[in-house]
């Protein structure tokens, strides 16, 4: 996978949101020149700079959700009996329900720029005879980057919605007629798990230098050196961790009606549609690292070695070493069920019987489920093209947050 799109819609209902951001800034760019000249023989001359970044950046978050939602709502369970001389109805309401649960969080975003070495100017030139002559460039860069999500998700939704369990029954003289309610849940019970973010770069923001080594006219058997050592050592480990249980229990009901022993008049049951739909969506586990060629890097090199005396030793070293170990790895892993989903929905099992003097109906209503469950995650990218779109208003949560130090008085 080389793309990944997610848009994390952040409501702050159900869920917090857990965020590290952190954007070290570059070590300020310096430019260093040197020049051994002129010095007399047998003398001994060196140039030193050394320069070490030391960067250690660790992000954990930790985020338990656990959300239990119990909707009991009844319209039915009437009784119409031992009623005569006229007509009886029993007609019960509509149920209408929808439970929405968005659980986001677990977000690490880490950006470590390069150094910026400035540009290098080192001359060694003129000096005399058996003269030792060195000029040293070190830079040694150490980053260690930690980010770690472990996320449980306990989602728990029972819905009991109920018009029909109606009775009517020994009545006389009149009509009969059970009319139940229609049960919609047809905005549904949606479930949305977002957790467990990593993205890091590492190097890759810093300016390009300019290098220039030169070592000429230096007298005879003089030893004369320029060293310029770049080492990096990058250490990026991104761990993801996601447990979620979702179940989902749904009885809807609007049969179940009793209309017997009633004489004098026709006799009507109608039942009302059942339309259920249910959505569980987990999305979990993304790491992300982008390590460049090098932390810092060099434009222009110039460098030479001329005219320089009989016995002499001359030399310019340029060394570059990069050690990039990044480890990712993901755990998307369920205790209970991703997604347990049990639907029960009866219109039916009505009883119209033992009825005398009139016509005698049942009319069932229908009954539709659109079950929609989905599991993605456990993607690593490493240097490569990842997209990954956050639709955070991190204005908003800016302000949300002000107003809950304010609060608690910090």
């Amino acid at each position: 996978m080389t793309t990944l799109q997610k848009r994390i819609a952040v409501a702050l209902s159900s869920a917090a949101l857990l965020l590290n951001f952190v954007a070290p800034a570059a070590a300020l760019a310096a430019s260093y020149s040197c020049s051994v000249t002129w010095n007399g023989s047998d003398s001994e001359n060196e140039c030193e700079f050394e320069v070490e970044n030391d960067t250690t950046v660790s992000q954990t978050n930790t985020f338990n959700a656990d959300n239990d939602v119990e909707i009991d709502a009844d319209t039915g369970g009437n009784d119409a009996e031992d009623n005569t001389g006229g007509d009886v109805t029993v007609e019960t309401g509509d149920i209408d329900a929808d439970v929405s649960l968005v659980n986001s969080g677990n977000l690490n975003s880490a950006d470590v720029n390069g150094s910026s070495l400035g540009d290098f100017d080192a001359e060694i030139s003129n000096n005399g005879t058996g003269t030792d002559n060195e000029v040293e460039y070190e830079v040694e860069n150490d980053v260690d980057l930690t980010q770690t999500n472990t996320a449980n998700a306990d989602n728990w939704v029972d819905v009991d919605a109920d018009t029909g369990d109606n009775d009517a029954e020994d009545n006389t003289g009149g009509s009969v007629t059970i009319e139940t309610g229609d049960v919609e849940i047809n905005d549904g019970v949606a479930i949305s798990n977002t957790f467990n973010v990593n993205s890091a770069r590492v190097g890759g923001s810093s300016e390009d230098a300019d290098l220039s080594a030169s070592i000429l006219w230096n007298g005879s058997d003089s030893d004369n050196e320029v060293e310029f050592e770049i080492e990096n050592d990058v250490d990026v480990m991104q761990t993801n961790d996601f447990d979620a249980d979702n179940d989902v229990e749904i009885d809807a009901d609007t049969g179940d009606n009793d209309a017997e022993d009633n004489t004098g008049g026709d006799v009507l049951i109608d039942t009302g549609d059942v339309d259920v739909d249910v959505t569980v969506d987990n999305m979990a586990n993304f790491n992300s690292a982008d390590v460049p060629d090098a932390l810092m890097g060099l434009d222009e090199v110039d460098l030479v070695i001329d005219n320089n005396g009989t016995g002499s030793d001359n030399e310019i070293e340029l060394e570059f070493e990069d050690d990039v170990d990044v480890t990712q790895d993901n755990d998307f892993q369920n205790e209970g069920e991703a997604a347990d989903v049990e639907i029960d929905a009866d219109t039916g099992d009505n009883d119209a019987e033992d009825n005398t003097g009139g016509d005698t109906e049942v009319t069932t209503g229908g009954f539709e489920s659109d079950v929609s469950v989905e599991n993605s995650g456990n993607a690593n990218v490493f240097n490569g093209d990842v997209d990954l779109e956050l639709d955070v208003d991190f204005e908003a949560l800016m302000e949300l947050l002000s107003e809950l130090a304010e609060l608690l008085g910090l």
